[in-house]
């Protein structure tokens, strides 16, 4: 009975565009790279990288990535930021797996795989790294949705456009579902699963009157902010005062989790109270209570990070622009973003343990 409501539920805007995340992801095939041609700046390896930590609080532990700014001089505009400034529009298109982006400045604006917007007919996850140039004209942008029971306006939010993205999603299952399974359905299921568990550790119900299924509310809940502020507390500060950083590897329960890399220290710092932010949500869903664990070393992190890059790479284009590398093995994925503008230069890259 369970599973013919949960099919019920989600019937209607499965159907209105759950093709569409097929052919936007899937219809241009991979192609084998030739490690002759890395791309500029792509010899640095996760080999390369210095690594200090770790920085613990509660079950989260945070170790920060150290190496050469390889994008020096050149600035990005984050999503948030120029959503903030109004440099950058992005629209409801009515189909649950495509928006469609604009960039009316003379900057280019990074898009990041997981950035939630919040509003439309409903509140989307960025399925890919985009690079959007200046003066772009309407791009469109594959998407995921993160709240399956709306297909109406809510409250006084526009319907036809986003105004906001102040979070990324959390969860590893949730970011695997959309990059790896590419199903629509598997991220509805693990907005659940991370709603009931947040719900759980923090309890009380964290889904929000306004719309049940919507994992930007429940995240926006009182007591969930309340328990990840208890992190960003702890953790914010610890880029502070440390040269190049460019990333970090967490681990939760002291299990390692995921690792995000940029090729600019400017970059990374944008992103970090968002990266931080979902990282603690994820630790407050996984919150064991009084459990102990071993925490992760500087060894463990060092071979997750150099066996999620093993392997022999795909590449696929996303846009004109953008390129994504994938390396995917039965322990780990890794996808490089790569900015065909600058010498093919990677710009991110994102490494996620499996198990």
């Amino acid at each position: 009975m369970k599973q013919v409501n949960w099919v019920k539920k989600h019937f209607f805007a499965l159907g209105l565009g759950l093709v569409i995340v097929t052919n936007l992801l899937a219809s241009e095939p991979l192609r084998f790279l030739s490690s002759a041609n890395p791309g500029k700046g792509g010899d640095l390896k996760a080999a390369d990288y210095v690594i200090s930590g770790p920085y613990t609080h509660k079950n989260l532990t945070v170790f920060l990535i150290h190496g050469p700014d390889k994008l020096a001089g050149k600035n990005f505009l984050t999503l948030q930021e120029a959503l903030d400034q109004k440099k950058v529009i992005v629209y409801e298109t009515k189909s649950v797996n495509e928006l469609a982006i604009q960039n009316l400045s003379n900057e280019d604006v990074y898009v990041q795989s997981g950035d939630i917007v919040k509003g439309g007919q409903q509140d989307r996850m960025m399925a890919v790294d985009l690079i959007v140039p200046r003066k772009s004209g309407k791009i469109p942008i594959a998407a995921f949705c993160v709240e399956s029971g709306r297909w109406t306006k809510r409250g006084a939010e526009q319907v036809a456009t986003f105004a906001s993205s102040s979070d990324s999603v959390a969860t590893k299952d949730l970011k695997l579902a959309a990059k790896v399974s590419r199903s629509q359905g598997a991220v509805w299921e693990n907005v659940t699963v991370a709603q009931d568990k947040l719900s759980a550790n923090v309890g009380s119900r964290v889904n929000s009157s306004a719309s049940e299924s919507s994992l930007q509310l429940a995240v926006e809940n009182a007591k969930v902010q309340e328990n990840v502020n208890s992190y960003t507390r702890e953790l914010a500060s610890i880029t502070k005062r440390k040269a190049n950083v460019i990333g970090y590897v967490f681990a939760i329960n002291g299990t390692v989790n995921s690792a995000d890399v940029y090729a600019s220290n400017a970059l990374f710092l944008k992103l970090w109270p968002k990266l931080l932010k979902a990282s603690s949500i994820e630790a407050v869903a996984e919150l064991q209570k009084d459990s102990k664990f071993e925490p992760m070393t500087e060894e463990q992190v060092k071979s997750f990070l150099a066996e999620a890059e093993a392997g022999a790479a795909s590449e696929k284009e996303v846009t004109a622009r953008v390129r994504l590398v994938t390396r995917d093995n039965k322990q780990s994925v890794f996808f490089e973003t790569r900015d065909a503008a600058d010498e093919n230069a990677w710009v991110h890259r994102n490494y996620i343990k499996k198990n």
